[in-house]
């Protein structure tokens, strides 16, 4: 029997650099509740780069909602702000100093997506596997579920290297 089938949090914020960092504490704390502390690091980092995408793009204003969801065996981590722009995966110069946040999403994620959401706004979202890597099943080609398209530019070996450690810290050009 399963005894907590789905799990949800909900943050309503302004996408501003304190809130953000805010936001990863929440994110963080709400996940080691939840016994899912291999998961921090890359929910933070999704998170980080969708909100920092609201701060930087998003019209008329930068209210946002985070939602976190642990629905039996997935994670899955949405950002509804009101601008209707749908962003895009971009080609950037290698020198560029930004323009990689989705990539940066579509590498540490099993799935992501954006939708429209109502008249004006959007959703944009990812997924991580809840599961332990030993109780994982084997891997299966990646499956998106979005109006439109994702591209994937990095597949992410999760595995463990001898040589490096099993989780990189989440960095970002926003302060908190």
């Amino acid at each position: 029997m399963i005894s907590h089938p789905s799990r949800h949090c909900t943050v309503e914020l302004q996408a501003l650099p304190s809130r953000i960092g805010q936001v990863r504490r929440i994110l963080s704390a709400q996940l080691r509740y939840w016994h899912l502390d291999p998961l921090i690091d890359r929910a933070a980092l999704g998170v980080t780069e969708l909100l920092t995408n609201v701060h930087r793009h998003a019209q008329p204003d930068k209210t946002c909602t985070v939602e976190i969801e642990l629905l039996l065996d997935r994670l899955t981590v949405s950002v509804h702000d009101h601008d209707p722009r749908l962003p895009e995966v971009r080609d950037v110069e290698t020198s560029a100093t930004s323009g990689r946040g989705l990539a940066m999403v579509a590498a540490v994620s099993e799935s992501w997506g954006v939708r429209p959401d109502g008249e004006s706004g959007k959703v944009v979202w990812f997924t991580l596997p809840a599961t332990s890597p030993a109780t994982a099943p084997p891997a299966r080609p990646l499956r998106r579920t979005t109006e439109k398209p994702a591209h994937r530019f990095v597949d992410v070996d999760h595995g463990v290297d001898a040589h490096r450690s099993a989780h990189a810290p989440a960095r970002s050009a926003v302060a908190g």
